[in-house]
């Protein structure tokens, strides 16, 4: 069996099977072997009722006690049992699963797999626990099995034993010699692909993921600093003159830029007027005040007659932009003459947006992905500024460049990530950092609450609301029955449960990635608009929206998620003049203390964030959600393998000047090239 080939070719797969796969993005037996598991679930023996604690995932086996009650909440199917054993009781609750009424028979044991909560009355509940019989659990107690991302139709078992299939046909070569192996400490990849996949204990995910993240970052590494070298190389025949109409826009803004900011600009201005192409990095906290810059290296473009374009992550984001840069003309009587350029335009006004960008009548493009199409032609292309940069990449940051000659690039960042990573990581970029916010900005109020706050947590939304303003709840999940969830809250459910706590006037809205583009396009824009009042959300709405008016976010399950991400999400609100709020939620019922959500309550500094999640991040953060939040390897985290990052990069550079020789085709898994959309 050869990692191209097709994955019909796995016994059992067929054409159903190989459907849903393709969903997965797994269409070769290689693809299978590099799906890599999400998580493991470790399967502990069962406990009794009486040593149940809130809070805890468990397994215990109970007696269902009377008959399991059926009844409907907003059209959703919610089922009730009473369990129990010798030592104590459990109330167990299930949404949209009525058909284990026909197995949960009076009487009958089984074994439940769950999140203990505190109810009512000292009451304990478990909701949506996994049910098996005590054959099913004694075969997998004791035992570590991969937990896969899925979809509907397919699950971890399923995915586990085609795995098992493809790992035993399938030859791993070492690209890393014995010597390479020791000096970096790593285990051979074939011991790696059958370690990351069948562990038999913690120590070998330890060993397996070190090895993957360590080909994973390499991979990218060795491409970043070879890009670097090429773009050192670019010539700019017609450098950019100085424009006094930079100066007066920074004169007539109606507010004064900051230090950090009037010096990052003049870093920018002196790469634009200089023989070599820019390729820089302005790396930034939220409201660190990045766009005007950008604002005004497209104005800097547009005086001396050429063209710049700004890409964006997602419409509405560039729709934003596109609509500030077109205020700030008017304020300020520029001549700049910005058009916008988006996927969802009709043909007519794509055409017509087209023709004014070939005649070099629009000379700042603000649009999404639409500006790297081929159909769209520059008549002089001087500058690219992509926002969001992690969005893009170094593949899109090329393909937009090449629009031009020697074009000058100029890419943003609203990740803190500590400036020794930063110089790792954008190999390929001269990195400037805005550390400073505006001093007209409200600091965000933070608290750090466990679950009996919820109540409270709501009576506060509803207040927000009859204010007018909005607000942002996010959930790790999209919905249940991800293998994964167990005691995380999900869109799907989370969005029904609000509905029956607040006030039926509320508009409550869902969002997550599973949504066609389409549809995340219009929520987002109805949110934007005033038309929905809460929006729960996967982190999909970590980027791309601006909402001055939305005050509050509450992040369900925060301890899950990286100090990065959460500093990310907590940048959607604090954005106008009221009052901004952040409920960072454990999903710990005993309120117990999390050091790292407390650096969160205490500051607002993401750089400081950044730097203090590295300090407290240990090499035992293998099973939650994924924490780096924007710089989304397959396997690598760039906060928790810090580490590996680091030692990646000084083989890059012994790659690089020839001290090591590595055959190129082997140089990621199966030749595979690392995915830049996402990094």
């Amino acid at each position: 069996m050869q990692a191209d080939n097709s994955i019909t070719t796995v016994k059992g797969v067929g054409a159903k099977t190989t459907a849903l796969f393709s969903k997965l993005h797994i269409e070769t037996v290689g693809q299978l072997a590099a799906y890599f598991p999400r998580g493991y679930d470790r399967f502990e023996p069962p406990v009794f009722a009486s040593e149940l604690t809130p809070g805890e995932l468990a397994a215990v086996r109970l007696c269902i006690v009377g008959t399991p009650s059926l009844t409907r909440a907003r059209g959703m199917a919610v089922l009730h049992a009473q369990a129990g054993d010798a030592t104590g009781r459990l109330r167990l609750t299930w949404f949209r699963m009525p058909y284990l009424k026909k197995t949960l028979l009076p009487g009958s044991w089984h074994v439940f797999r769950g999140v203990v909560r505190q109810g009512a009355q000292n009451s304990l509940v478990m909701e949506q626990p996994r049910v098996f019989s005590a054959e099913e659990y004694g075969k997998l107690s004791g035992t570590f099995q991969p937990r896969y991302g899925l979809t509907p139709g397919i699950t971890s078992h399923m995915i586990s034993k085609c795995v098992r299939q493809a790992l035993d046909q399938l030859e791993f070569p070492d690209y890393l010699n014995q010597k390479l192996l020791e000096q970096y400490r790593l285990i051979p990849l074939a011991q790696a692909m059958e370690k990351i996949h069948f562990p038999k204990d913690e120590e070998e995910v330890r060993q397996a993921r070190r090895r993957l993240v360590f080909d994973e970052f390499l991979a990218f590494l060795v491409q970043i600093k070879r890009q670097k070298a090429i773009n050192g190389q670019l010539l700019v025949d017609r450098p950019l003159q100085p424009s006094a109409e930079t100066k007066r826009l920074i004169e007539a803004l109606p507010y004064r830029l900051t230090e950090a900011q009037k010096r990052v600009w003049g870093q920018i201005e002196k790469d634009l007027e200089s023989h070599t192409a820019m390729n820089r990095l302005v790396q930034g906290d939220v409201g660190s005040g990045k766009t005007v810059l950008a604002f005004l290296a497209l104005v800097l473009c547009s005086e001396n007659g050429r063209q710049g374009c700004l890409m964006a992550p997602t419409e509405v984001l560039a729709a934003q932009h596109f609509e500030a840069l077109t205020e700030l003309k008017e304020r300020c009587g520029l001549r700049i003459s910005p058009i916008l350029l988006t996927g969802s335009m009709t043909a007519k006004q794509k055409r017509e947006a087209y023709e004014k960008i070939r005649q070099g009548q629009a000379d700042a493009v603000i649009g999404t992905h639409a500006l790297i199409q081929e159909k769209v032609e520059y008549r002089d292309l001087a500058l690219v500024v992509t926002d969001e940069q992690h969005r893009f990449g170094v593949r899109q940051r090329e393909l937009l460049s090449r629009k031009g000659e020697s074009t000058h690039v100029l890419v943003m960042s609203a990740t803190p990530i500590p400036r020794t990573l930063a110089i790792v990581l954008y190999g390929d970029l001269e990195v400037s950092v805005l550390d400073e916010l505006p001093q007209n900005r409200l600091p965000i109020k933070n608290c750090v609450v466990n679950p009996s706050f919820r109540r409270k947590a709501y009576a506060f939304i509803e207040a927000q609301a009859q204010a007018g303003h909005q607000t942002y709840v996010i959930c790790p999940m999209v919905e249940e029955g991800e293998e994964s969830s167990e005691g995380l809250e999900n869109v799907t459910d989370y969005a029904e449960k609000l509905r029956e706590a607040l006030p039926d006037t509320l508009r409550i809205g869902t969002l997550h990635g599973r949504m066609k583009a389409a549809d995340k396009q219009r929520v987002m824009e109805a949110f934007a608009a005033g038309e929905i009042d809460v929006l729960v959300s996967t982190t999909v709405i970590e980027v791309g929206i601006n909402v001055p008016n939305a005050t509050v976010m509450l992040v369900e399950n925060a301890e899950r998620f990286g100090l990065a991400q959460l500093h990310q999400l907590r940048g959607r609100v604090g954005r106008g003049d009221a009052q901004s709020f952040c409920i960072f939620m454990t999903g710990d019922e005993s309120g117990g203390k999390n050091k790292r959500l407390d650096v969160l309550n205490k500051s607002n500094d993401g750089f400081f964030i950044a730097g203090e999640d590295l300090k407290l991040r240990g090499p035992g953060d293998l099973f939650g959600i994924r924490q780096s939040g924007d710089l989304e390897f397959a396997l690598g985290d760039i906060y928790q393998d810090s580490d590996v990052l680091l030692l990646a990069g000084e083989l890059a550079d012994r790659v690089l000047c020839g001290e090591v020789e590595l055959p190129e085709k082997e140089l990621g898994l199966f030749g595979r090239r690392i995915d830049y959309r996402t990094i």
